[in-house]
């Protein structure tokens, strides 16, 4: 049960009340914006929350339980502060989003109604609707570990422990060409280990899409193909840094790594079909031989 603060709850029982709603909403860069549907921007505990930013919450039902509670926020892009580039960049992908109940009489941030994070945002007609997820959303995310012949590890994190920063798996460099958006090509791409950075990472240090990052999808000897297209031009000049990908089969992490002992996936479970094949005479395909050579 919500307990309100004392300004809060003599408000509301008065009959006469002088509310309103206050969001505060926190990038993962750590840039965070204030936004009100109060009539004149308030400034509490060093935010500006801007009035008439355009902001209008869905109705979203509470209930006991663990069933996590989606909403949406829809709005025009009418602050300055919000623009389509960033969003189609992903700068608010897995934002934080506080609200509050506020008295505009003696604003302070001491009534939260709820926290809920940014999901899936997509544009309409030059508005903006956002999916936000309560907390409750964690416990549908996988937890713990899968059976399975491929490593659930990411390439360079804690469980897999290969050193990304090593310049053996990562090249800077300047564009060469591109065109624009998708594809990009540089002399240093072409590593001595062809598509080394296939399903790998490319950052992008300068320009107009500096700070972003996107996944890739082909590495050809000098060109790098992305999977999503950046949200502004790439030209020739920018400097970028590729990062080696990993295609999480067990030979990878072996041959080209040099890391079978983190390898965090089960070579040796037989695939599903397995409990389908049966002996027939004179097949000799399984003498005792292991399936996989560790």
């Amino acid at each position: 049960m919500k307990v309100l603060p004392t300004i809060i709850a003599q408000g509301l029982a008065s009959g006469v009340t002088t509310h309103c709603q206050c969001w505060l909403l926190t990038r993962a860069d750590g840039v965070a914006l204030g936004f009100t549907d109060h009539d004149r921007s308030l400034s509490i505990d060093g935010h500006v929350f801007e009035a008439a930013s355009g902001i209008e919450p869905s109705s979203v039902e509470s209930e006991t339980g663990l069933a996590a509670a989606n909403g949406e926020i829809t709005g025009a892009l009418t602050s300055a502060r919000i623009t389509a580039a960033d969003i189609e960049a992903g700068r608010y992908d897995g934002a934080e989003l506080r609200r509050w109940l506020v008295d505009w009489t003696a604003p302070a941030l001491d009534c939260l109604i709820d926290v809920v994070t940014i999901g899936e945002i997509r544009r309409r007609d030059g508005a903006f609707v956002a999916e936000t997820r309560n907390a409750l959303h964690a416990l549908d995310l996988e937890q713990g570990r899968l059976y399975s012949s491929t490593c659930p590890a990411e390439l360079g994190d804690a469980d897999c422990g290969v050193n990304l920063a090593d310049p053996a798996w990562r090249v800077a460099t300047q564009v060469l060409s591109t065109d624009g958006r998708h594809r990009v090509s540089a002399p240093a791409f072409a590593t001595p280990v062809a598509g080394l950075f296939a399903r790998g990472r490319l950052m992008v240090v300068t320009g107009a899409n500096a700070g972003l990052s996107r996944p890739i999808r082909v590495h050809d000897d000098q060109t790098i193909t992305l999977w999503e297209g950046l949200p502004a031009d790439l030209l020739p000049g920018d400097s970028v840094v590729a990062i080696a990908g990993c295609d999480k089969r067990f030979a990878t992490c072996r041959d080209r790594f040099g890391n079978a002992l983190n390898f965090r996936g089960f070579p040796l479970i037989p695939a599903p079909e397995f409990a389908f094949v049966y002996a027939q005479p004179g097949e000799g395909r399984h003498l005792g031989r292991p399936l996989v050579q560790l």
